[in-house]
């Protein structure tokens, strides 16, 4: 390359995200002044001491800052070397994301305990199988009790899990396979309580407690684990059970799905018990007759993060797009009411949202932003609420200023629950899934491939995760989806059965003779909890093994930002799984934690966690993976097909 050449390749804008509707929105708020997330993350740079690790702010005696000449051998003042900021670091960020999950998920379970007591009259138990098979889970009693009993014990046995008062064990981690749960005693990783293990980091982590890094890092494990068979399995478990449990259904994806006469309303956060009363208040028909009365068509609702995966899921609500979308959505000038809980909400939507008629409102009495309006929501007068906000929307439309929607929408099918995974691969009377087993033994799937989690700003939005999706399907992988990179898929059409003409051969024969398409859409960022089950399900099948960590299995965040992400790759990890991360490594610097949670949880757990920011090498290594347990396993070479009579099945 010659001098101008790199002159001129350094000289290009940064690709800020290959979805055109998010270009659209970018170009108007460039045209208007507006900053947004996409600018400012140009404008904000990384701080490249504490982005790989290096710097400490644990004490007042610092931060301390171990670079410079011999920065390796460096410590703290108070002595603590590289290895040890790293896994305090990780720990915590572990911790911090366990919380935010888990805390979602005792919501949940407070919602049920009080339907159960007849205090939540807006909810019932929509999903009573559900709940009898998550009661014997908790060995809870079912025979002859009425449904609101078991319920109750159900919600008060969750609610003890969170508070450490269920026992030595959390409840599910008998779902896991038998392998596993012994990995997991033998290394003291099993979780006793998710405050409790949450507690134990926040102790571990302060200044002048534990100082070995791998020890840190197996009560990181034990903290994630808490998550992934704890909190975040309870609240997707719960929330079936109130709510019911998704069933494939068709929608759209992206700034497309708002519409130019109807009242817009746009769902963000991500606690369901909101949503489906904003879903119920939306659909009712005297709220609907009062939006025409001012001028509307209708109301229109669609989401954004990981609400919009809830009611979509549920309900077929569309989402407008992931994490990135949220101030483009209201760039739009066509939304009347954001509506706003926890996680994921941007403090900038509030001064955007002046700029524009919509208006903000935050409805949890765990967050509130200077400027919003602050609605807090009663799961006593759940629906009430939910129809005063709404109200507040309609009456906002007369209020509308210049309209540019983008007419960009993707078609998906969503709503891939554990539980219809398993009908749809055996039917209704022989559910199973061993034809999933059977088609990855024989070649048909290479293996799986979870591709999860967030949007960052720092890399160009959707390109990894479209492009790795691509990459997998065509090689016989199939893959699965929750969070803001399903929604990456949804806008890019990735998540219809069409996407089948791009899969290799034996995959697409496999969805073709079932009626799926090849890249699935799980939920919700809690739902990969579902991703849990659905491989403990695959083991207890037989054939691949007989833990989790013999399967031809990985997962992928190409763009993660937050802690919950690292808190969701930690169990995925401790439970055996090959976890890539983009972006970058926020603890590059510490090369021995580093190696702990690659080479040092190979041996210990058989899972890793790493980060790679290119692209094609994570598509290299997590195929190079799939391979090498294939091998493992002696099903790497093509056999001979042979008709199996039922003595063979038996014996298999």
């Amino acid at each position: 390359m010659s001098d101008s050449d790199e002159t001129k390749k350094k000289a290009e804008p940064r690709k800020k995200t290959i979805d055109p509707a998010a270009l659209e929105m970018l170009g108007r708020a460039e045209a208007a002044g507006i900053g947004t997330v996409f600018s400012r993350v140009d404008e904000m740079k990384p701080c490249p001491i504490g982005a790989s690790g290096s710097c400490c702010q644990l004490c007042a005696m610092g931060p301390c800052r171990l670079v410079g000449k011999g920065a390796a051998e460096k410590t703290g003042i108070c002595g603590a070397t590289h290895a040890t900021i790293g896994a305090r670091y990780m720990t915590r960020a572990i911790a911090g994301g366990v919380a935010a999950h888990s805390d979602h998920g005792r919501d949940i379970a407070r919602t049920l305990l009080a339907v159960a007591k007849g205090h939540a009259g807006s909810y019932q138990v929509k999903d009573t199988d559900k709940l009898y098979r998550v009661a014997a889970i908790m060995h809870i009693a079912t025979e002859g009790r009425d449904v609101n009993d078991v319920a109750a014990e159900v919600a008060q046995r969750a609610l003890d899990n969170f508070n450490g008062t269920a026992g030595d064990e959390l409840s599910y981690v008998s779902r896991a396979p038998a392998k596993r749960q012994a990995i997991w005693r033998k290394y003291g990783l099993v979780p006793r309580g998710v405050d409790r293990e949450v507690v134990e980091s926040m102790h571990r982590t302060n200044v002048g407690v534990d100082q070995d890094a791998e020890h840190l890092l197996d009560q990181g494990m034990r903290t994630s684990l808490a998550d992934g068979w704890g909190g975040a399995m309870l609240a997707t478990d719960l929330s079936d059970i109130l709510f019911g449990t998704p069933k494939p259904l068709v929608s759209q994806a992206n700034l497309g799905v708002l519409k130019k006469d109807e009242v817009n309303i746009i769902v963000h956060g991500h606690e369901p018990t909101l949503s489906e009363m904003i879903v119920a208040a939306a659909q009712d028909p005297e709220l609907v007759e009062y939006a025409k009365s001012k001028g509307a068509a209708g109301i229109n609702l669609a989401g954004i993060c990981c609400t919009a995966n809830e009611v979509l899921m549920r309900h077929g609500i569309p989402p407008a797009g992931n994490f990135l979308h949220q101030e483009l959505a209201i760039i739009t000038g066509a939304v009347e009411g954001m509506i706003v809980d926890v996680q994921c909400v941007l403090q900038a939507l509030s001064p955007l949202a002046q700029k524009f008629h919509t208006k903000l409102i935050t409805t949890s009495p765990k967050a509130k932003i200077p400027g919003a309006t602050h609605l807090e929501f009663d799961e006593t007068r759940a629906l009430e609420t939910a129809k005063e906000i709404v109200r507040m929307c309609i009456d906002n439309f007369q209020n509308r200023g210049d309209v540019a929607i983008p007419d960009y929408t993707g078609d998906l099918v969503a709503g891939f629950s554990h539980e219809y995974i398993n009908y749809m691969l055996g039917g209704r009377y022989r559910a199973s899934f061993r034809p999933l087993n059977d088609n990855i033994i024989n070649g048909r799937i290479q293996g799986a491939v979870a591709i999860v989690g967030c949007n960052n700003p720092r890399v160009t939005q959707d390109e990894g995760i479209v492009y790795l999706v691509h990459e997998l399907i065509k090689r016989d992988i199939l893959v699965v989806q929750t969070g803001c990179a399903a929604h990456a898929s949804g806008k890019h059409g990735l998540l219809t059965p069409e996407t089948m003409q791009i899969a290799g051969d034996g995959l697409r024969e496999v969805c073709e003779a079932v009626g799926m398409p090849p890249v699935l859409h799980l939920g919700s960022c809690v739902d990969n909890s579902r991703i849990m089950t659905i491989l403990s399900q695959v083991v207890e099948e037989g054939g691949l093994g007989d833990d989790i960590s013999d399967l031809p299995v990985a997962a992928i965040c190409p763009e993660y930002y937050c802690e919950k992400a690292l808190a969701i790759g930690t169990y995925a990890a401790a439970s055996g799984v090959f976890v890539v991360f983009g972006v970058r490594n926020p603890v590059a610097d510490c090369t021995e934690v580093v190696d702990i949670m690659s080479n040092g949880w190979e041996q210990k757990v058989g899972g890793q966690l790493v980060f790679e920011p290119d692209y094609e090498k994570i598509l290299e290594m997590v195929t190079g993976r799939i391979q090498a347990k294939r091998q493992a396993l002696g099903i790497h070479e093509e056999k001979e097909r042979v008709l199996f009579d039922m003595a063979a099945r038996r014996e298999l």
